[in-house]
């Protein structure tokens, strides 16, 4: 066997070994924030102070995210790969800091109801399902993207990433939009 087919045969192994816990992560993190999410520990007895200063951090941390995926998309047009893997692994990075602290504030808080009356309600209520849908979806996109660059599978990675780029960025502007609509309700 050449070393081509051996390399071949070897990363069609890890890509299944890869994709069995993306699949995984998958299905787990979004019933993990589910469940997370309906758990409020003040409710439970537990003597913790509520961390409302939380969401304009993670807010932030939403538009952080979305600077640094345009920021990599320009990177990898101009040639820089160095430059666009570590800008998308800062991207992975603050999405995993956005959910622990919006998990964080979720057990210690009340969930803030949206005031807004009229179209802005509508408007609202469709970013923020449309965001919530999305924000599961985009979990196998994001892991499948970024193991395809690891395993160097470029031509792969690209295709899955013309998916990818539009539904994360969105996801992380939308995060954003919502909280500066809910911010005023906020207690």
């Amino acid at each position: 066997m050449s070393n081509t087919n051996m390399n071949s045969a070897q990363n069609l192994a890890q890509e299944k070994k890869y994709k069995k816990i993306i699949t995984a992560l998958s299905i787990i993190i979004p019933l993990a924030v589910a469940a997370l999410f309906g758990i409020n520990l003040r409710k439970l007895g537990f003597d913790v102070k509520p961390l409302t200063f939380l969401p304009p951090i993670y807010a932030t941390i939403n538009g952080l995210t979305a600077v640094l995926l345009v920021a990599a998309v320009l990177a990898i047009k101009k040639g820089n790969r160095k430059l666009h893997e570590q800008l998308n692994t800062a991207a992975i990075a603050c999405s995993l800091a956005f959910l622990l602290m919006y998990i964080a504030y979720h057990m210690t808080s009340d969930s803030t109801k949206f005031g807004g009356e009229g179209i802005i309600r509508y408007v609202y209520y469709f970013i923020l399902i449309s965001h919530i849908v999305l924000s599961v979806i985009v979990i196998p996109f994001v892991l499948l993207t970024y193991m395809k660059a690891k395993l160097t599978d470029f031509e792969g990675h690209k295709k899955i990433a013309k998916k990818t780029f539009p539904i994360w960025l969105y996801v992380a502007v939308t995060g954003v939009i919502i909280y500066v609509m809910i911010a005023p309700y906020y207690s």
